[in-house]
């Protein structure tokens, strides 16, 4: 049975975090109101839960359901078991966390009044994504 470690983020919208998961790889991606139990690698309850989440099978055949779980500040922490942290490490939730930076931007921007002007990927991976708004 695997140990889950909880790493915290500073991802706060259910939507965008569902995004970037995509953009990662996960198509399949569970959001809930009420936060879901986990399950282990043998199909087993695990008490941890969370609201968003991306149930094992589409993670491999040996993982574990990775899980994001809202905090009382409204962050999420990621909940990934120590077997699977060996894929899904800091690097990853760091990948994540870019992506979701570019969801946030893109779904927050319009209502604050501003348009996209332009979006690249620079050679470092860095999304620059420039936004103005006519006074």
């Amino acid at each position: 049975m695997s140990h889950f470690t909880a790493i915290k983020t500073q991802i706060k919208d259910a939507d965008a975090l569902a995004k970037a998961l995509a953009d990662v790889g996960f198509k399949q991606v569970e959001v809930h109101e009420t936060a879901q139990h986990l399950y282990g690698f043998q199909g087993d309850i695990r008490p941890q839960t969370a609201e968003v989440i991306v149930r094992r099978q589409y993670i491999g055949g040996a993982s574990n359901d990775i899980g994001f779980q809202r905090q009382e500040d409204g962050t999420f922490v990621a909940i990934v078991s120590e077997y699977d942290r060996r894929q899904y490490s800091q690097a990853w939730i760091n990948q994540v966390t870019q992506r979701y930076g570019y969801h946030a931007l893109l779904a927050t921007a319009p209502t604050e009044g501003f348009t996209v002007e332009s979006e690249a990927v620079l050679a470092d991976g860095t999304i620059q994504v420039v936004v103005g708004r006519w006074v």
